[in-house]
């Protein structure tokens, strides 16, 4: 939890006013008691208004100043848990940005929104907490006990044989909570992923009608968040009665040796007075810090979930070697005996891969599901790093290159579609950001994608649903490879983004982008587009089984003439 102290230090200076403003109105809330005791001493039992007009005032005085003190505390305090929720959200969500895939492996969607909304949250309202009143009820405690003593020694002897008691009791509550708190903020997450998955899948929950079992896992899942929430509060809520308990038996033994002392002149009634308003204040602060144990101990669990993503090792980073020089030229990529496996994993995805793409050339990735295609597409960029081997890319390994040098001058357009909520035009640029329109339109006319676009009701500026939702399968495809295309990349990597394309729009694309003399890869599983692709790499179960262009394969490779066979025929193979 210390972490998060460090994000308090720009804000130092409004704090200490904060903090400063609190002391004060402390201050006055304790001498109230005291100046009550003289009123009732030295005004009412002598019967002397003058002392009561005087004293009166002062206590109205000490109210006013307590009151304003105390709106300006509130101000600053406010502004320093604002802030500081403000920076702490902006450090974990760059934090976030920077993580590689192996990163989110670690940590799942949900529960990376729950830490950056509501661990943040949680641990935001604690400083606030802490600036007005976490300091303030245990002082207000210390103060009371002090004062009681200054008016009356033997009737406070009393009041402080209950407080150590019950700071311990409040530690261990405090100590108990965290772990049942941490279990609740877990569950939480459990819960954030079942409304998340159930959202984005919608549609195919509708379709499989499926709305019976989502809502009876929803219920499951919320019931054990209940469970564990009940739990946790549970143990803080037992807090309170035995607090009460604990301080009125206090109160009632003050007020018993206090008639004691009255018959023997030991004290005076406004002591006694004084002595009960000390008991009831700190009874006050301990119920206060009762709350607060139950909110720390929130906070302590969400500071210790926000501190595993703050203190995550990102495993893919630039070396001190990288050259900041070294940029990509020609696009010539070539594989050196790579092996690769996924974190936390023993069996490897890829295995001893060597070849080598010309700049300029197309090489087309075929294989059957699992056999590594994706994996070894997402290397070139060093989404992920390889274990063995060494990937060049125009001579240089690419690890001793710069990330951000290496990523913008390759085009990537994943399996999975992902599109933004805003303007046709806006998803495209998403790509460069400095593109300007008549840049845009070209990557969407090489795309084969323009057409389409000038037919939609607001042309460039139609509004694109969430993930695409208005646009059909080929339209989301061809606007992700726009928007790749829009880089100019030097190399561009098209994880099986073609599928949903005819074999006339497919054919039209890869001419367009050959064009372009970029060097491509194409993952497909459609003989269509590999027929003229320069090489061919045929991959199962990590190994490379065969290379070559196609006419090559049909004569050499038994398992590229079954796709063939699968898709044209045994006549297709013949006249192949």
């Amino acid at each position: 939890m210390l972490t998060m102290f460090t994000f308090l230090k720009k804000h130092r200076f409004a704090a200490g006013i904060a903090l400063l403003l609190m002391l004060m109105e402390l201050t006055v809330e304790l001498l109230q008691p005291f100046i009550i005791s003289k009123i009732i001493d030295d005004g009412i039992g002598q019967d002397d208004l003058s002392v009561v007009l005087n004293w009166g005032g002062i206590l109205l005085g000490c109210s006013a100043i307590a009151f304003i003190v105390g709106i300006f505390s509130s101000f600053y305090a406010s502004h320093v848990s604002q802030s500081f929720g403000f920076d702490l959200r902006e450090r974990l969500y760059d934090k976030v940005q920077s993580f590689s895939f192996a990163n989110f492996n670690r940590f799942p969607e949900s529960s990376l929104i729950t830490r950056l909304t509501n661990d943040v949250m949680q641990l935001q309202n604690t400083v606030f907490m802490g600036l007005r009143i976490m300091l303030r009820a245990p002082l207000l405690v210390i103060g009371s006990i002090v004062m009681a003593f200054i008016v009356q020694p033997k009737l406070a002897l009393w009041l402080a044989a209950a407080v150590p008691f019950l700071g311990i009791f409040l530690l261990w509550v405090l100590k108990k909570g965290a772990a049942l708190f941490q279990s609740v903020q877990l569950q939480l997450d459990q819960v954030n992923g079942v409304m998340q998955q159930n959202l984005i899948g919608m549609r195919i929950v509708r379709v499989f009608v499926r709305m019976k079992h989502e809502s009876e896992r929803f219920s499951q899942s919320s019931g054990q968040l209940m469970d564990r929430t009940v739990a946790a509060l549970r143990l803080t809520e037992m807090t309170m009665p035995i607090i009460l308990l604990v301080m009125n038996a206090s109160v009632m033994a003050v007020l018993w040796f206090g008639r004691v002392e009255l018959d023997i002149n030991g004290a005076t009634v406004g002591e006694v007075v004084a002595i009960v308003n000390y008991a009831t204040r700190t009874t006050a602060a301990l119920s206060i810090m009762s709350m607060i144990v139950v909110n720390f101990s929130r906070a302590r669990a969400s500071a210790q979930r926000i501190e595993e993503v703050l203190l995550t090792d990102i495993d893919l980073k630039d070396s001190q070697k990288s050259d900041a020089a070294v940029t990509l030229r020609n696009g010539h990529v070539a594989f050196e005996h790579v092996s690769f496996l996924y974190p936390d994993t023993q069996q490897r995805v890829l295995n001893d891969i060597s070849f080598a793409a010309k700049p300029g050339q197309r090489i087309a990735i075929m294989g059957a599901t699992g056999s590594g295609k994706s994996s070894l597409i997402q290397l070139i960029p060093r989404l992920y790093d390889v274990q063995d081997g060494t990937i060049r890319v125009d001579g240089t390994d690419n690890r001793r290159m710069k990330l951000d040098l290496l990523r913008k001058q390759i085009g990537y357009v994943p399996q999975e579609v992902m599109l933004f909520t805003g303007t046709v035009e806006q998803n495209i640029r998403w790509g460069k950001d400095d593109a300007t329109l008549e840049e845009i339109m070209e990557a969407a006319k090489l795309a084969q994608i323009h057409d389409t676009i000038l037919s939609l009701p607001e042309q460039y500026d139609t509004i694109v649903g969430q993930k695409g939702v208005n646009l059909s399968g080929g339209q989301k495809q061809r606007l992700t490879i726009a928007r790749a295309l829009v880089r100019k990349p030097v190399i561009l990597l098209l994880d099986d983004s073609t599928s949903a394309l005819d074999v006339r729009t497919e054919e039209a694309l890869l001419h367009a982008i050959k064009q372009m003399n970029c060097t491509t890869f194409l993952i497909t599983q459609k003989i269509s587009s590999t027929v003229n692709a320069d090489s061919i790499l045929l991959l199962d179960e990590g190994e490379l089984l065969a290379q070559g262009t196609h006419e090559q394969l049909i004569r050499e490779s038994v398992l590229y003439r079954k796709i063939y066979e699968s898709q044209f025929g045994k006549e297709g193979v013949s006249r192949a």
